[in-house]
């Protein structure tokens, strides 16, 4: 079974849905041209909030929403993802956009880095899963996969705790404690990555429809917007105790 910690590419998502024709088969190629194409949507939107604050700002929260329902909609009816994945990517882009500008205001520079970061993450971790120097075996899916949950688990504990007053800020301060855990959960972050790819090229391997390319390019962009405010978060911890 192909499994993968993110919750878009988990399950036996691209056997389910074989192409019926050879010239209808997901490629590794078309994933990655459409995941630039998401990429590209996002970083429009994000400049267009970076740039334009008191237009952005009202949208937020709406975004948030929106990008959850779009990307709910997207994991229960793949066939949709050629409309729903840009879709996501452009409401994800006003999210992020704004979100950075906020951290960016606090700690100047800290915006550059963290995209910096990302990318070299993203390709480092893509280098060595095409060398084979990261092997996903089950055992590493498992880990992978539980450790997500964990944290997704997590995070929905403090949220809902966080309506009543409550605030773990052990986790979230600055605090020894609550840099290594943000390092931990970048890592996390950054393996769901190794996980996407491993689960992509399998998927084409198994023949599934075209349409899924965009569906495996909504999953990475998912996880690329996970690693990028884990590692946005991580900094300003580091920041904030000098």
């Amino acid at each position: 079974m192909m499994r993968s910690g993110n919750p878009a590419l988990k399950g036996e998502v691209f056997t389910a849905v074989r192409a019926k024709s050879a010239s209808d088969v997901m490629t590794i190629q078309g994933t990655t041209n459409k995941s630039l194409i998401l990429l590209g949507l996002a970083m429009l939107t994000a400049y267009w909030a970076w740039v334009n604050p008191q237009a952005s700002a009202p949208l937020l929260f709406p975004a948030v929403i929106g990008g959850f329902i779009v990307a709910i909609a997207t994991v229960f009816k793949k066939e949709w993802s050629p409309i729903t994945a840009p879709l996501y990517a452009v409401l994800e882009g006003v999210v992020l956009g704004a979100i950075s500008l906020v951290f960016e205001k606090t700690y100047p520079g800290i915006v550059m880095q963290a995209i910096g970061l990302t990318f070299g993450v993203l390709f480092s971790l893509l280098l060595a899963y095409k060398s084979r120097l990261i092997k996903v075996t089950e055992n590493f899916k498992l880990g992978v996969f539980a450790a997500t949950g964990g944290i997704a688990l997590f995070y929905l504990v403090s949220m809902v705790a966080s309506l009543f007053g409550a605030r773990f800020s052990i986790i979230f301060g600055n605090g020894l404690f609550a840099i290594g855990f943000s390092v931990f959960v970048v890592v996390i972050a950054a393996m769901n990555l190794v996980m996407d790819f491993d689960f992509i090229e399998k998927g084409a391997e198994a023949g599934a429809a075209k349409y899924m390319e965009w569906y495996g390019a909504f999953g990475l962009m998912v996880t690329l917007v996970w690693l990028y405010l884990e590692i946005l978060r991580l900094l300003a911890k580091l920041q904030s105790r000098r």
